[in-house]
């Protein structure tokens, strides 16, 4: 959703408050798509605080459901985004302010809801997610969630780039087994 930035920044100490429904059904990081399963409406407040410049207020909360990173079990992971920043639309040798530029959701004087809470969610992604601390994974040869079943493979815990030089041991009749 798109809020124009132009009408407020006229009028020095005037300030817009709104909240903006999230339309966001999923998020995309890295190539994947994570569903998104609760939101708040975005809560924007939008004051113009010299000519030309604006600062931009906006908080909200979702819950995205993202993989466990060893058993691939669903786990809801909790983002809480609060945002506050300034922009100066001031033209500075005729070249507009570097941040301004670098910020992918403001589009001329628009400010792109969507794109800067996509933007925020990316910048907290947590690298790994767990569905609980001492989560067991899944076997790496029968597939199976550690977490409900016990297996019968190897325990040895084979390292997965060994496997071509065990096969060479193996043609040759000198693999330990």
């Amino acid at each position: 959703m798109l809020i124009s930035l132009s009408e407020v920044m006229t009028i020095v100490g005037q300030t817009k408050h709104m909240e903006v429904p999230l339309e966001l059904t999923h998020i995309n990081v890295h190539g994947q798509s994570y569903k998104i399963i609760e939101k708040n409406p975005v809560d924007l407040e939008i004051t113009c605080i010299a000519e030309r410049k604006v600062r931009v207020i906006c908080k909200t909360k979702m819950c995205i459901i993202i993989p466990c990173s060893r058993c691939l079990e669903d786990v809801t992971v909790s983002f809480s985004i609060d945002f506050d920043k300034e922009f100066d639309f001031r033209e500075v040798d005729g070249s507009r302010n570097e941040e301004l530029d670098e910020a992918t959701y403001i589009q001329e004087y628009d400010l792109n809801v969507t794109d800067l809470v996509s933007e925020e969610v990316l910048i907290q992604f947590p690298l790994q997610v767990l569905c609980k601390e001492e989560c067991r994974g899944i076997c790496n040869d029968c597939g199976i969630n550690k977490n409900y079943e016990s297996c019968h493979c190897d325990e040895k815990g084979r390292d997965p780039r060994m496997l071509a030089i065990q096969d060479i041991f193996k043609n040759f009749g000198q693999a330990d087994e």
